[in-house]
């Protein structure tokens, strides 16, 4: 299963979930990839640490070897990287990303993602792929790319003003280039339960129908922490409130669809 994890909007939580949601999997057995599409890095970040300052072959030199034609390039294995959490791998980030994507989209290599993925899948049980929050090459390719959509959620009018285009964006895609891709779900992020803004517009989400997965990840300082020490949740305080929420999100999404997604009726 190859899942993106994508919002147009920044600072929503895009990484923590990818990366949190990917070591849980692992760390059950499964052998799990993260795919860091962002030029900021910080999937990769999250899961290297430090040592992301050294690795030498990332998702920049995959795509610049699609622009410079080699009758043997490497193959797609050659840039994924082992992390220190068993069973969990990165095909890492770099800033190069950012200069690279307008020769990218020009040479239209809009499908070498997904023919890279495709190339590796059996050697994995899953793929997540983090995103840039912009619906740009990048977004486009890991959508065109994937089985799967979440959409993380702030508990805000901007968000939920927001999340009505992105939906409408994916359904493009969808519709163009990947009629495989299904929105499994938003996810709820930093949810306050005592506010009653944030109780208030996920409700009306609910209402409307939309694909609203439970449970709500709380907000928490905890994560901060997490980030600090390069450490996903489950293997920094595994009895947390949060890791155990992640853990249920991971579980909800692994199981019965019917049971991961909260529609109206």
């Amino acid at each position: 299963m190859r899942r993106v994890v994508f919002n147009q909007k920044g600072g929503v939580g895009k990484s923590t979930i990818t990366c949190n949601l990917a070591a849980i999997g692992a760390s059950a057995g499964g052998r799990t990839l993260v795919v860091d599409l962002d030029p900021q890095g910080n999937s990769t970040r999250y899961l290297l640490g430090d040592t992301a300052d050294e690795v030498d072959a990332t998702l920049a030199d995959f795509f610049d070897q699609t622009l410079n034609f080699k009758l043997n390039p490497l193959p797609t294995d050659e840039f994924v990287h082992p992390t220190r959490f068993d069973n969990l791998h990165v095909l890492p980030s770099s800033p190069q990303l950012e200069e690279l994507s307008g020769k990218l989209e020009s040479r239209y290599k809009i499908f070498k993602l997904r023919d890279a993925l495709e190339e590796i899948e059996d050697e994995f049980d899953a793929i997540w792929i983090d995103t840039p929050p912009a619906l740009n090459f990048y977004t486009r390719s890991a959508l065109i790319a994937a089985d799967r959509c979440l959409i993380p959620f702030d508990c805000d009018d901007f968000s939920r003003r927001a999340l009505y285009a992105l939906m409408e964006n994916v359904e493009e895609i969808r519709a163009d280039h990947n009629r495989a891709l299904e929105v499994e779900g938003i996810i709820v992020n930093q949810f306050q339960a005592r506010a009653s803004l944030p109780r208030k517009v996920v409700g009306e989400l609910i209402e409307e129908g939309l694909p609203v997965v439970e449970p709500f990840l709380s907000s928490s300082v905890k994560i901060k922490e997490s980030h600090e020490h390069a450490t996903p949740m489950i293997h920094l305080d595994a009895r947390h409130k949060l890791s155990q929420e992640f853990v249920a999100l991971h579980q909800r999404l692994a199981g019965d669809k019917g049971a991961a997604v909260r529609r109206k009726g």
